[in-house]
């Protein structure tokens, strides 16, 4: 990468995204175990070293899945994380998304621009045409970034996914790329 190469594959006036890296264990982890309250009862990110690069190597090598690191420019904090799960390909093209800010970075609008960044990617190198997103009904910070990107509310899934132990009603959130040419969609 030359001087001036951007580390990031897209980005905006705040953040930029780029891959996850095995590199990277040390300081999602620490920022992971500072926001434990934050994402309880929504969300278990890795915690340790050993759950990281496990969680990091099915991401880099599972090719159904692309994780993304959301980083602040400048110091290239890691502010949040967004994973396309499940992804399709063939006349479906689609993936499934799951996010989540770290608390240093919850409350300041880095987390809707880093989805805006990835729903790019997803429409343009990754060549998607829609991306869902599952939330818990009660997980109003999650709704509220769903909505703020654009995306629409699809319906309820009742006992949808197995979540701290229980399996947990969610609300089915998507978009498409034609909903993303929208003027002023964001």
């Amino acid at each position: 990468m030359s001087p001036t190469a951007s580390p990031y594959l897209a980005e905006g006036p705040r953040v930029g995204i780029r891959h996850f890296t095995l590199d990277d264990g040390a300081e999602f982890t620490a920022r992971a175990r500072e926001s434990e309250d934050l994402h309880r009862p929504w969300l278990f990110p890795p915690l340790t070293a050993p759950a990281y690069s496990a969680y990091a190597r099915r991401l880099i090598e599972d090719p159904t899945r692309a994780g993304f690191l959301v980083c602040e420019k400048g110091d290239g904090a890691i502010a949040g994380f967004i994973n396309i799960n499940n992804i399709v390909e063939g006349g479906f093209r689609s993936g499934a998304l799951g996010y989540g800010a770290f608390a240093h970075a919850a409350g300041r609008g880095l987390m809707r621009e880093g989805l805006n960044l990835v729903v790019g990617y997803a429409f343009g190198p990754l060549r998607l045409h829609r991306l869902e997103i599952n939330v818990q009904p009660r997980n109003a910070a999650s709704i509220a970034l769903a909505r703020g990107c654009g995306f629409r509310l699809e319906g309820f899934s009742p006992k949808m996914l197995f979540v701290d132990g229980a399996w947990r009603d969610h609300e089915r959130w998507a978009i498409t790329a034609e909903m993303t040419e929208r003027p002023g969609r964001r």
